[in-house]
């Protein structure tokens, strides 16, 4: 039995996902996911090449990133779409590697993503250009998780183990240096920056299975909550026009999608679906919002969708059998 484990988001928590190829047919593969954030011990990230396919695919002016897996193909690839919809083209083709979580670079030449290997043989933030050629390693990401870009396109910001639990960090696109932003017994998650650079919004979430999400200055490191204690908040996006969206699993027992400004004022719902809504991303000109909507359990789909700040023009965007997961919208 071939077991491949690495971590992705689901419903916008971090999780840990065991795969097993025992069996035949689709049918076959079975997934066991457990709710974790302790760091799995993993060996030093070594480099891959793309398979042909990436290398010729580019992805269309403002479109979106996102990751995907099916039942047939269960490890994540990237993709990209147009907003417009049409058929996604694939950006990495990996058989035993997953790419997760990818993130637009301000200038939209790059992406940076996570990418986890079969046994732990790769494992961190990498960048490739939107054709899916010139990968590197980012230096320093072990165990890394949730990167996101700066406005001016020199650093990075990303989720680190620390112990049992993960904390924020900044490090130049190079990697280095790594400065550690938060210390406490919690794990601070899926950091998103200010329009200005000088903020970071990101989600805390506690031992009780709280998160609410957290605002930090980048030059003091003073921290500010912007959502209330005891909810269940989870991967904010800061817009240009300086909302944060993200999910929040209210009284009704779903996730949905919420908009707050960054002083915590301002708070209304924009979806009200009787699925899972989550992991919002803004469109460039902060009018619309992309998001995944399903996946209940690995049985239900997962699909993209567009709808507009106030929560009208709902849209699907990917509608095969597929699970399509962590949108980006290209600047």
């Amino acid at each position: 039995m071939d077991t491949l484990t690495y971590r992705r988001h689901r419903d916008g928590r971090p999780v840990e996902r065991t795969r097993s190829t025992e069996g035949t047919g689709a049918s076959g593969t079975t997934r066991r996911f457990r709710a974790t954030v302790a760091a799995t011990a993993l060996a030093m990230a070594v480099p891959l090449t793309l398979g042909a396919a990436a290398d010729a695919g580019a992805a269309p002016d403002h479109s979106i990133v996102f990751a995907r897996y099916t039942a047939t193909a269960p490890v994540e690839d990237l993709y990209a779409i147009s907003p417009g919809g049409g058929a996604p083209v694939a950006l990495t083709h990996t058989a035993t590697v997953s790419d997760v979580m990818p993130t637009w670079s301000p200038d939209g030449k790059r992406v940076a993503f996570v990418r986890y290997g079969s046994g732990g043989a790769v494992d961190g933030i990498w960048t490739m250009k939107t054709t899916g050629g010139g990968l590197k390693a980012v230096p320093g990401t072990k165990g890394a998780s949730d990167p996101a870009w700066s406005p001016d396109g020199k650093r990075i910001a990303y989720a680190k183990p620390v112990g049992t639990q993960r904390e924020i960090y900044v490090a130049d696109i190079d990697g280095s240096p790594a400065a550690r932003l938060t210390h406490t017994a919690a794990d601070d998650l899926h950091p998103t920056w200010s329009p200005d650079g000088k903020y970071l919004a990101f989600n805390r979430a506690d031992a009780s299975g709280h998160s609410r999400v957290m605002r930090i200055r980048l030059s003091t490191l003073a921290q500010t909550p912007v959502t209330v204690s005891g909810s269940h908040d989870w991967t904010p996006d800061w817009s240009h026009g300086n909302r944060i969206a993200f999910s929040r699993v209210d009284s009704s027992g779903f996730a949905r999608l919420y908009l707050v400004r960054p002083d915590g004022t301002g708070l209304h719902r924009i979806t009200a679906s009787r699925r899972n809504d989550k992991n919002p991303s803004w469109s460039p000109d902060g009018k619309r919002l992309v998001f995944t909507r399903g996946g209940g359990d690995d049985a239900d789909p997962e699909h993209l969708y567009l709808v507009r700040a106030d929560g009208t023009g709902l849209t699907q965007l990917t509608k095969t059998d597929s699970h399509d997961l962590e949108a980006d919208w290209r600047p």
